[in-house]
């Protein structure tokens, strides 16, 4: 191997380290949001939970919350793309879509006050509004490539994966709306939202 090309290798080396531990710290942020609360999980309890020290922690986020909504971010997209990829083979995009989200659904009374408290922090700033809507598009574009096979006469470029995952992200962030505001039972909300999703 010649020096340039040891030299990507070792950067690479170093790349896929800072990557996995960045993921480990916000995997242990999520936890503990899911053990104490948002406002009781803390930095020190992060750290030691992904097994670094205060400083290392802020070597890769500046604050808690953003290390909790980068560990989330990851735990219901890997939620996601598991419910859907369970769905029956036989079903359409679409309803492999809307049940999963059902399924999802199931044991929410369990954790609704993370998510209520999730969901307003996403909220509560430009900076998160934003940083949310980078989120729902990677949401998006991973509901696209699970249900990509689903469609029938799928022509390259074909707009309707990425359109269902939009569609399907629209419903569930109208349904988090209506459910902060008015409250009542948001996998009711989520169904109605996605009720209306009709793309084949």
């Amino acid at each position: 191997m010649d020096a340039v090309s040891e030299e990507k290798s070792r950067e690479s080396l170093t790349v896929r380290k800072q990557r996995a531990t960045r993921a480990r710290i916000a995997a242990a942020a999520a936890q503990a949001v899911a053990e104490h609360g948002l406002a009781g999980a803390t930095v020190d309890q992060i750290a030691a939970a992904a097994d670094i020290g205060r400083a290392t922690f802020f070597r890769y986020f500046s604050a808690k919350e953003d290390a909790v909504a980068d560990g989330m971010t990851a735990h219901w997209l890997d939620r996601i793309t598991a419910a859907i990829a369970t769905q029956p083979p036989g079903s359409s995009a679409a309803a492999a879509v809307v049940a999963a989200f059902e399924d999802l659904g199931d044991g929410f009374d369990e954790i609704s006050d993370q998510v209520r408290e999730l969901a307003t922090l996403t909220r509560s700033s430009p900076v998160f509004s934003a940083w949310t809507l980078q989120i729902y598009l990677r949401y998006e574009a991973a509901i696209a490539e699970l249900v990509a096979s689903r469609f029938t006469h799928l022509a390259p470029d074909d707009p309707r994966p990425r359109l269902l995952g939009a569609m399907a992200m629209a419903a569930i962030r109208i349904a988090l709306d209506d459910w902060l505001i008015s409250g009542g039972s948001l996998p009711s909300r989520v169904r109605g939202a996605l009720a209306s999703i009709t793309v084949e």
